[in-house]
């Protein structure tokens, strides 16, 4: 536990009030400790220096969107079931809920169980969600036989719910009014006692949520009121005009139609946004633009004219529809370690890049800054230094056999549960941190260490870095290895490490 503070010593960092026997002008342990937020955080060693081509996703990576877009997505999904799907008109009662689901959850879909589930396969008990309610760890335990999800019914590579699949990852920020709206469907067919089937259920939530997008409803909603949906803006054309001034090639590559891309770049960048990029493409359909090698480019006029002239090469100014990775290699010779791309989705953006062609893959996490602010809390600090230590006592004293140590030792095992989940309810009362089920990553962090060479809350963060800077990950020792190395580097490395729940 750390030490009581008392009025006698005042950190000068952050002004709160330091133990008295700690001197006046040394900073306190939670500022030593914090971590920037606008850091870049690196999985695999990485020199700007080698990078000469960037390249980018659009949504929530060029363009981030207010909270309301996925209130409007939800309510429009929501009516397309009742309206479309003969689903019962009480639903409209259900309202979208901000703070309910994570990205990076697991939806089985046919037990119509919303759950987060650990890098080793394990469900992170007290995290499954039936409709708005949790399921208890006895009920979920007997479900799945303990709580190990075997791999063949895991989602499959890219966290699709297929061939034989029961799981469906939700790795999408657009898919948190998803998750909600099947949960708000799931509360309401239970509250009102109507036998309903699971699949049926995800499948048309899928579809409806599917529609908001395809048929242009929620594009044209964000269109016609641009203000109130995007937000960052500023931010983006900072990177995008300091690459530029640098001398570095750019392109677009995205799945969103070009109307709705020029829009949202007029708001962000300007009217010459397209002269930033060297090429930019839309409506790729990724991931199967990653692998699919039929599909051919078509230009697109400024009007959304599709022109039917074969491409013989991308040129700058010019607007691409569809394609694939293949041909864009071809066409650009722009392949391997030399080209940078940054996305929010780590399968549909990042993995085929990282595992097949040698891209190196930024992901934007926008999560990031918010949990990163919650652990350099005065709570969180005091909270995880005492679940640390306790967690210290129990290891070395499990091995006194006595009734005296043994009531202690299970004293100690009750308060570290309870805080443990204290540590959850922090970052998010139903489902806790993205990146950590208690003491393991997230299966969400195992494929982001995987699929990214580096990640951070917005591409804003490159503005803090020069393009000579090389990102080191941060070797933290395994299992079998001796923490040998100083506690000064982790204070420098700007990755100050404090476990997440």
């Amino acid at each position: 536990m750390l030490l009581p503070c008392t009025k006698d010593h005042v950190c000068p960092l952050c002004e709160t009030h330091a133990p008295s026997s700690a001197s006046s002008v040394v900073p306190c342990f939670i500022c030593t400790n914090s971590v920037n937020p606008d850091t870049i955080f690196a999985n695999n060693e990485m020199n700007l220096g080698d990078i000469e081509i960037y390249g980018f996703d659009y949504d929530y990576t060029l363009a981030f969107y207010s909270s309301q877009l996925h209130t409007l997505i939800f309510n429009i999904a929501r009516d397309i079931l009742i309206t479309e799907h003969r689903y019962p008109e009480g639903l409209r009662e259900y309202e979208y809920i901000p703070n309910f689901a994570v990205r990076g959850l697991h939806y089985d879909v046919q037990k119509a169980l919303l759950m987060k589930i650990d890098a080793f396969h394990y469900i992170q008990l007290g995290t499954v969600y039936r409709g708005l309610h949790p399921v208890p760890d006895e009920e979920v335990i007997a479900m799945y036989e303990g709580s190990h999800v075997p791999l063949e019914i895991m989602s499959d590579f890219y966290g699709k719910s297929s061939h034989g699949h029961t799981m469906k990852q939700y790795m999408d920020i657009f898919s948190l009014p998803e998750m909600t709206l099947l949960s708000c469907v799931n509360d309401f067919f239970m509250r009102h006692n109507i036998d309903y089937e699971p699949v049926h259920l995800y499948k048309d939530v899928k579809e409806a949520i599917g529609d908001v997008h395809v048929k242009g409803i929620m594009y044209r909603a964000v269109e016609a009121d641009i203000e109130k949906y995007i937000c960052y803006g500023e931010q983006s054309h900072a990177v995008l005009k300091k690459l530029s001034e640098n001398g570095k090639k750019m392109f677009l590559i995205t799945n969103s139609p070009f109307d709705f891309v020029d829009r949202g770049m007029n708001y962000i960048v300007g009217k010459d946004w397209r002269d930033l990029f060297d090429v930019v493409i839309v409506q790729a359909d990724k991931p199967g633009f990653f692998n699919d090698r039929r599909k051919p480019f078509r230009r697109v006029t400024d009007k959304g004219v599709l022109l039917w002239d074969r491409i013989h090469r991308l040129e700058k100014g010019q607007i691409y529809k569809q394609g694939n990775l293949y041909e864009f290699l071809r066409l650009t010779g722009w392949r391997g370690s030399k080209v940078l791309y940054f996305g929010d989705h780590i399968y549909s953006d990042l993995a085929d890049l990282t595992l097949k062609h040698g891209w190196r893959t930024g992901a934007i996490i926008p999560e990031l800054r918010k949990e990163i602010k919650i652990m350099n809390t005065e709570q969180y600090v005091h909270l995880m230094t005492w679940l640390q230590a306790l967690t210290g006592l129990i290891e070395h004293m499990q091995v006194y056999r006595d009734p005296a140590s043994q009531a202690v030792v299970q004293e100690w095992i009750k308060e570290r549960e309870t805080m443990r989940s204290q540590t959850k309810d922090i970052f998010n009362a139903q489902f806790g941190s993205l990146f950590r089920t208690y003491h393991n990553p997230t299966y969400f962090s195992r494929r982001l260490s995987r699929f990214a060479d580096i990640y951070m809350a917005s591409i804003s963060c490159l503005l803090n870095y020069d393009f000579q800077h090389t990102f080191f990950p941060r070797r933290t020792p395994l299992q079998h290895e001796s923490t040998f190395w100083p506690d000064i580097y982790l204070k420098t490395s700007g990755h100050a490490h404090i476990e997440y729940e």
